[in-house]
């Protein structure tokens, strides 16, 4: 999908659990009048279940598969802003997917400030359930590595949605004058 214009490639939103990748994204699909498509709901939407109950029911390979057919399907969209899960770029094959056929954001997050979030995430996220706050530090850190791929790594420390949102509009405007200068 190479003839894709840079203009035209879908964004795909990653980072760790409750990093705000769906508030962000929906945010910045409002700015550039693009639809946003969060996977985890779409799944949620599709076993017609909350994500915790996907994992207690089918269990996490179901969940996984699942994640990675409709993610595939999503990056061969056109001008959509995606959310994907905190594990999907776990799987190879979803990262090859994202980084070949659109643009990449890692929003990252200190644990510091992350840990904060914990009693708003907890209940929700099936990952988090029965560890304890060292537990969930070593799965942060450990998840770390698999963002390290991207186009664009976006510190949101400290920042509000809208300023995030508008960092990433303003610098894929800024590339789209780069790359693409007449198209617009």
């Amino acid at each position: 999908m190479n003839d894709v214009s840079l203009r035209e490639k879908s964004i795909v939103m990653i980072g760790f659990m409750g990093v705000g990748k769906t508030t962000i994204g929906k945010v910045v699909a409002k700015n550039l009048y693009r639809d946003f498509i969060d996977i985890d709901e779409e799944i949620e939407k599709k076993f017609n279940m909350p994500t915790s109950d996907i994992f207690k029911q089918y269990g996490e390979k179901i969940f996984r598969e699942t994640e990675k057919n409709m993610i595939i399907q999503s990056c061969k969209q056109k001008l959509k802003i995606i959310s994907v899960g905190g594990g999907a770029f776990l799987q190879e094959e979803i990262r090859d997917v994202c980084l070949s056929e659109c643009i990449v954001f890692f929003l990252d997050m200190s644990w510091e400030n992350w840990k904060d979030r914990i009693s708003l995430l907890i209940d929700s996220r099936p990952v988090l359930q029965g560890k304890n706050m060292d537990q969930i530090e070593e799965l942060f850190n450990e998840r770390q590595p698999i963002y390290s791929e991207h186009h664009s790594r976006v510190i949101t420390d400290n920042l509000v949605v809208e300023e995030v949102a508008d960092y990433i509009v303003e610098s894929l405007k800024t590339a789209w004058d780069i790359y693409e200068p007449n198209a617009g």
